[in-house]
């Protein structure tokens, strides 16, 4: 017995110490953690398929249309209530069959709704590329989810889109389910249905008659209908049709040789001689189809059911059209039936789309320039890319001064960017280089900022560089980058709402049939500080005013706006022109052109007229406020000329004072000594030392400043000439010629700055005996030398004369206004524009037997000029550099962008630019 108890005892003790390996524990644990998930996946599951909706046959019959309003909530379209033609599974031929099931659903007569091995593939597919990035439906799920779902990507959504399509497959033969599928989906150009795309596209209404060719696009279209729209895009809609042949071959529907032979057909030879009637306003339509594609994940606003609320304005829009337009009455001079237009309106307040103009002629079927051209831009990229970078970030001045002296060489290559005119004005503002146009200043702006800092800026203002690189030609958008008038018309609203920036948008939310709401309104951002904002509108506003836009100019409204146009390295001329501006109310952006982007324009200034017209009726009856400078901005006025920038003294003539904005802070401080002007001496007398035959010079000077005295004479009618300088208040004048007339003139001179001089002042004596002069009566000759001259600068008339005879004073009449003085000139304050003045002077003898005794009269006149009007013609290559302290009417035409030599662009067809050049205005 002891031996046995002994024995379980310890067999007790080694079972005890027998442990589970850890490996078993964690494998226990997985599969516990597997049957809870599995309990919960299934219960979660379980719930999603009990709140599934029902199968309604209602519902598995025809689309839904969905209704697009304007921004008053009126419906102007609705789409996917007509052109739908039914057909029956028996009038399917069987190539349209196999087209349609090889392309979208290969195994859908054998499944039993869902493919099981396509959602294997899927769900790798998922995993490795994130939840959506590849779907498993099936044609009966995609019937489902038309019919009874929306089209979000959730998992609930697929796990009641496949149970339904289990319900369908039970309830519905494969060639009903089929049928509802060719009848229920959208191919684009208004079409609903297999049948109606077969007549739309074909002109077919026997489906039989269809060749493999046709089948194959119609089975390829409703991927992507827009794009694949062969009246649009027969390039695209062949690329699509040769991939469904692909397919075709692959799962045995047809040979390689039916295949290829299919290939070979041209596929405008194929459709109908017109493409159909469109809906109202297509080229804002396009931009809504494409927001509710891009924010709504699957919607389709032909299908759906969808009420969609826009930001259209159908007045503007309308405006847009006729402008567009070939009609008679349209104010528009276009050179040409083939120039091409794209426009686009936006609120500048909020940045809502409220017009579109897709192309001459408004046809839908012909490419959208405002929304798909990529072009150039030219110079209205230099507020983008130069000019606002350099306000935001190094706060420079409207009055920042740029060295406008020569070409600007490229580093690293043997090009160097000119200025459109060919010429270089030197120093010069900010201000003027923006509204002349000029590129020199625009690259040297660029360089300044930095890369960096204008590539951030462009970029929170819609622009997207070519490469994601920025280069020394985008200063004057002559490079790879490419833009639409949308993105433009985006760009410059941030400018004139403050520098709050948004994507321009068409839509605002999407309803669906079950009353789910989406809201697609973007988020707005501040992009700029308001004084970039606010300063970038005020110099874009001279641009238009006295700069190379003036033909867009309008009196009657506050409007700032570029004007922009390129060119080609190898022929004159220009292929693009743009303009691009706004007020508080609007912003609108055009660009002209030809779809050869190789033909230059006849004229350039078809955009200033397109803006003009458009923005001036848009206006009518509503109030346009100006721009309101914010407190970061300071009005300074400044001394033209100085560099840097200073304040004017009270000597700077009006002529050369400018008002200039500042960021405040940085508002000039000092102020300019160009102007100031000394006082002059008093108390000049001269006199004839006969003992030593001397002339003995000495005057008064009672300001403290730092001043020489420079001493001149001239002798009878001989010139002025510099004896010395001296810092005494006296001079003696040796070496006197007998019985000759002297005029001794002394002017102070600062020590520091020799340009700072005070006014001359002169003294005449004769060297001779002063005692026979006074007692010899009538001896008083007449004055000599007495000349008038209008001094601009002060505003008043010297008078100035020589006198060579016994002490006398001087009796003067101006247009019979009688005064006496006794020195030898005077000035004429007051003087007024255009009037004329008869200056006579009279000496009458003050000592001895000629007290009294008048001399003989002399006169001269002098007539003041009428103030300079601006020069009102235009200029060409021949005009004189510009020169902002007397500034030339800009030229009427704005050929702005010039570079020697240029770097091709990349485009796609048809607005690529291989081999476009930089000379861009």
């Amino acid at each position: 017995m002891a031996d046995n108890s002994q024995s379980r005892s310890a067999r007790r003790k080694q079972k005890k110490n027998k442990k589970k390996p850890l490996w078993k524990k964690i494998v226990l644990s997985l599969l516990i953690i597997l049957i809870v998930m599995g309990i919960g996946a299934g219960a979660t599951a379980a719930y999603w398929i009990a709140t599934a909706p029902d199968i309604n046959d209602a519902k598995l019959s025809d689309p839904l249309a969905s209704q697009i309003l304007d921004k008053d909530g009126e419906v102007f379209a609705v789409l996917g209530e007509q052109k739908r033609t039914k057909v029956n599974y028996d009038e399917l031929p069987q190539g349209l069959i196999d087209a349609v099931t090889a392309t979208e659903d290969a195994r859908f007569f054998e499944h039993s709704g869902i493919d099981l091995r396509r959602i294997g593939a899927a769900v790798i597919a998922n995993i490795t590329n994130g939840f959506g990035s590849e779907g498993a439906s099936t044609i009966t799920q995609q019937v489902v989810e038309k019919s009874f779902l929306t089209p979000e990507k959730k998992i609930s959504l697929k796990v009641q889109e496949q149970w339904l399509a289990l319900q369908l497959e039970r309830e519905y033969s494969k060639e009903e389910i089929l049928e509802m599928y060719l009848n229920k989906i959208y191919y684009g150009s208004g079409a609903y249905g297999v049948a109606k795309a077969a007549e739309t596209y074909f002109g077919k209404k026997d489906l039989s008659e269809l060749s493999l060719a046709e089948s194959a696009i119609l089975a390829g279209l409703p991927q992507r209908p827009s794009a694949y729209n062969p009246f649009e895009n027969p390039e695209l809609t062949k690329e699509r049709m040769n991939t469904v042949l692909t397919l075709m071959v692959r799962h045995g529907k047809i040979s390689k040789e039916e295949a290829d032979k299919a290939r070979e057909v041209d596929i405008p030879s194929l459709l109908q001689k017109s493409s159909p009637d469109s809906t109202p306003y297509e080229a804002f339509l396009q931009q809504v189809q494409k927001e509710v594609e891009e924010k709504v994940d699957g919607a389709d606003i032909y299908t759906d059911g969808l009420t969609i609320h826009t930001t259209l304005d159908t007045d503007a829009q309308e405006h847009v059209e006729f402008l567009l337009s070939n009609q008679e009455d349209n104010p528009i001079s276009y050179p040409d039936d083939e120039m091409q237009a794209g426009m686009a309106v936006l609120d500048t307040k909020s940045g809502a789309i409220r017009a579109i103009g897709g192309n001459r002629g408004n046809d839908p079927g012909d490419f959208n320039y405002a929304l798909q051209t990529k072009r150039q831009p030219g110079s209205t990229m230099k507020p983008i890319t130069a000019y606002g970078p350099a306000i935001e970030y190094d706060k420079i001045s409207t009055y920042h001064q740029i060295n406008d002296d020569k070409p600007y060489p490229i580093p690293g290559t043997d090009a160097s960017i000119r200025n459109w005119n060919r010429q270089y004005g030197g120093w010069m503002t900010a201000r003027h280089a923006l509204n002349q146009s000029l590129n020199v200043p625009a690259v040297k702006t660029l360089e300044e900022v930095g890369y960096e800092n204008a590539k951030k800026f462009a970029e929170s203002l819609g622009i997207k560089f070519a490469d994601d690189k920025m280069t020394i030609g985008d200063a004057i958008g002559g490079t790879s980058t490419t833009v639409n008038p949308l993105q433009m018309a985006g760009a410059y609203r941030a400018f004139g709402n403050e520098g709050i920036y948004n994507e321009p948008y068409a839509v605002t939310k999407v309803e669906f049939p079950d009353e789910r709401t989406v809201e697609t309104k973007p988020e707005s951002e501040a992009v700029m500080a308001d004084y970039t904002a606010y300063m970038m509108t005020d110099m874009l506003k001279s641009a238009i005013s006295e700069g190379t836009g003036k033909l867009a100019d309008i009196p009657s409204l506050p409007v700032a706006g570029k004007t922009g146009t390129t060119n080609l390295s190898d022929k004159e001329g220009s292929p693009d022109s743009w303009f691009s501006g706004y007020t508080t109310n609007y912003t609108i952006s055009v660009w002209t052109g030809y779809n050869d982007n190789q033909r230059t324009l006849p004229d350039t200034k078809v955009p200033h007229a397109l803006f003009k017209n458009t923005m001036a009726e848009l206006s009518k009856d509503i109030e346009t406020k100006d721009f309101v400078k914010p407190d970061s901005v300071v009005e300074a006025k400044v001394e033209k000329g100085s560099n840097p920038a200073a304040k004017p003294s009270e000597y700077t003539p009006s002529a050369s004072i400018i008002t200039e904005l500042f960021v405040k802070g940085t508002e000039p401080k000092e102020t300019s000594e160009k102007f100031d002007q000394l006082d002059p001496v008093s108390g000049l007398e001269a006199s004839f030392n006969e003992d030593s035959n001397t002339i003995d010079v000495n005057w008064k000077y009672d300001s403290d400043a730092d001043v020489s005295f420079e001493v001149s004479m001239k002798v009878n009618d001989g010139e002025m000439q510099t004896l010395s300088t001296t810092e005494e208040n006296e001079m003696e004048i040796t070496e006197v010629e007998p019985g000759a007339n002297y005029t001794i003139q002394v002017v102070a001179v600062n020590n520091e700055d020799e340009s700072s001089r005070s006014e001359p002042k002169t003294a005449t004596v004769k060297s001779g005996t002063e005692e026979e002069d006074e007692n010899e009566e009538g001896n008083i000759p007449p004055v000599e030398g007495l000349s008038a001259q209008y001094n601009e600068g002060n505003s008043i008339i010297d008078v100035n004369w020589n006198y060579n005879g016994p002490p006398a004073s001087f009796e003067v009449s101006v247009n019979g206004q009688t005064q006496t003085v006794d020195s030898n000139g005077l000035e004429i304050s007051g003087a007024t524009p255009g009037q004329s003045y008869t200056i006579t002077v009279t000496p009458v003898g003050k000592n001895g037997n000629n007290d009294g005794v008048r001399g003989q009269s002399q006169n001269t006149s002098v007539t003041v000029p009428n103030e300079e009007n601006p020069d009102e013609g235009g200029g060409g290559d021949q005009s004189p550099p510009p020169d902002e302290n007397n500034p030339e009417e800009p030229p009427a035409d704005d050929g702005e962008q010039e570079q020697e030599q240029e770097s091709p662009g990349e485009g796609e067809n048809p607005d690529s630019r291989p081999g476009q050049g930089q000379e861009n205005q």
